[in-house]
This record gives structure tokens, C-alpha cells and sequence, in this order.
């Protein structure tokens, strides 16, 4: 029996409508599971060089940094208490906070456990804003110093970096592993335990590009290396750009080769959280202020990782 001819028009409504969902979905799964977010020290970095403190008034802070059309921020917590704060000024901005980064000391087991206590204190306090991914640099011996930790240090750390991740999985979140140049000296062994001996359940990587590409020697070969070993365990990477091993100003072509990243990862089938943290050091040029930056690093962001 021949279809009437409304049956006719309403079959070519479904099928239009699937293509239509089928290419959002497409765009949706290109863009990664959260929107682009960008790291509260990048802002610090621009701020600080302008002679001016970002945490001072952070209505006015954030009201700049989503003038630039970012539409997500990582800050970084220390404490449960900090995080009441920052939420009423996110909800005015229409930010979101997909991504939270904490401190933590991991290698001593007294000191561990006054940590773990400290970070699940605040993703108690994250549960209203659905915050997915707690990042976490464990702390070195010293900052600035150039003393290891023993590989009992090492055992320590690991152990309570997996007992860490797994309490968060309980509570929906994910923990990722993120690290400064520090874990990369010695033939990277604190880098390389910490994911080794670790459950990839509990722990997962926040590849910070620029730090693991400095902390080798600036070398490209071991920053694709490690993608290689890890890149399924990457659930976050912080974008940073040098040239000539200056970080830059903003976000572009520069010493890492961002497309052969963002190509690598897409044949894995990896999407991972992006996050901007485009800072600045004492050699970096000075050409523009931190609003316009952000809004130059938008371009290159989308025209690598079409986000």
C-alpha cells in the first residue's frame, strides 16, 4: 500500500531530523566531552606583569575573562572553603568548571593523609557545579631544588596518588595526574612510576605539553614519546606555546607541533579535556594584554583541535 502523502512528509521530517542530529553529535564528539577551559595561573601570570593581582577582585578578574568568550575556568583550590567563593561569580559569568586543579604532598604518608583529606573535602564542595576532573601536581621535596625523592618516596607517592583517584571515582570524578619538569629528570622516574604503578581506573594523565616537552630537554621525540606510552590514559592536556623556548604570548605555531598532537590523539580515538594555559616568564615578549591574548589563543585552539 502506497504511503498517503502526510506519512510521506513525516518520514522526510525524521530522516532530516536525524541527519541534523547525526552532525551535531559528529560536532559534539569533535569538540571533546567539556568545553574549552583555561587555567586561572595563565591569567595570574598577565596580571602579575601589569602590576596587578588577580585574586584581589575576582568579580572584575572574571568579568574580563569571559569578555574574551571563554566559557569555562580551571582555578586552583587549596582548601574546601575557597570554593563557595568562586562559585556565585562563575554563575554570574555563565562559566563552567569542568576541571579543578589541587595542591597535594603525597611522598610522606602523614602529610599524604592530611592531602587526600583536603581534595576530597573539596570535591564534596564541587558537587554543585558537576565538576568531572580534579588535576594534581604532587608536591616535589623542594620547589626549586634539585633533590629527588627516594623510590620509597616514589612507592609512597604512587600508592597514595591510586588511593586518591579511586575515593574520587566513588564520587564521579576523575583524578589526573599532572606534573612540571621536576618529574622528568633522573630518566623521568617519578613520571613513569606514577602511571606505572598506578591503576589507569584511578589515575589518569593531564599532559601539561609544554612542561613535559621543557622537562625533557625540549625535545619533541620524548613529548611524542610519552603520547605514544600514555595517550590512552590522557584525560586533560594544558596548551602552552614557546618559541625558542620562551613561552609566548599567546597560543600559535611556535616549537611543539600542536597538529601533530591533536592528530596523534584523534587516531587513538582520545579526546581530552583542552585547557589554555598560555603563560608568561620573565623573557616572554610583551605586545599585548592578557584579554587579547586569550582571545588569539581562541583561533589557534580552534583551528587545531576545531573547538
Amino acid at each position: 500500500m502506497s504511503q498517503s502523502r502526510r506519512q510521506f512528509l513525516n518520514t522526510l521530517a525524521v530522516s532530516a531530523g536525524a541527519a541534523v542530529l547525526s552532525e551535531a553529535a559528529r560536532a559534539e564528539q569533535n569538540a571533546g566531552p567539556y568545553p574549552l577551559s583555561c587555567n586561572q595561573y595563565s591569567w595570574i601570570t598577565f596580571y602579575a606583569r601589569d602590576g596587578k593581582d588577580w585574586g584581589k577582585d575576582l568579580d572584575a578578574s572574571l568579568a574580563e575573562f569571559a569578555s574574551t568568550g571563554l566559557k569555562a575556568y580551571e582555578p586552583a583550590f587549596n582548601t574546601a572553603a575557597e570554593v563557595p567563593e568562586l562559585l556565585p561569580v562563575l554563575k554570574k559569568y555563565q562559566l563552567a568548571m569542568p576541571s579543578v586543579y589541587v595542591n597535594t604532598s603525597l611522598h610522606e604518608a602523614a602529610e599524604a593523609s592530611k592531602s587526600i583529606e583536603s581534595v576530597l573535602a573539596i570535591a564534596e564542595a564541587l558537587k554543585p557545579v558537576d565538576t568531572k576532573i580534579i588535576v594534581t601536581n604532587p608536591n616535589p621535596i623542594q620547589w626549586g631544588s634539585d633533590k629527588n625523592k627516594t623510590d620509597g618516596q616514589l612507592t609512597e607517592q604512587a600508592g597514595n596518588l591510586d588511593k586518591l583517584g579511586a575515593e574520587l571515582r566513588k564520587r564521579g570524578m576523575a583524578l589526573a595526574y599532572h606534573t612540571h619538569d621536576v618529574e622528568l629528570r633522573a630518566a623521568a622516574r617519578e613520571f613513569h612510576h606514577m602511571l606505572l604503578a598506578t591503576d589507569p581506573k584511578n589515575v589518569s594523565l593531564c599532559l601539561d605539553v609544554h612542561w613535559v616537552y621543557r622537562g625533557s630537554g625540549n625535545s619533541e621525540v620524548a613529548l611524542f614519546d610519552i603520547v605514544k606510552l600514555y595517550g590512552k590514559r590522557i584525560a586533560e592536556l594544558h596548551l602552552r606555546q614557546s618559541k625558542g623556548g620562551i613561552w609566548q604570548e599567546t597560543f600559535t605555531e611556535g616549537d611543539i607541533d600542536y597538529p601533530k598532537l591533536a592528530q596523534m590523539l584523534d587516531s587513538m580515538g582520545v579526546k581530552p579535556h583542552l585547557v589554555l594555559e598560555q603563560c608568561l616568564e620573565k623573557t616572554s615578549p610583551k605586545t599585548m594584554d592578557g584579554v587579547q591574548a586569550h582571545k588569539e589563543d581562541l583561533v589557534y585552539v580552534k583551528k587545531v583541535f576545531g573547538v
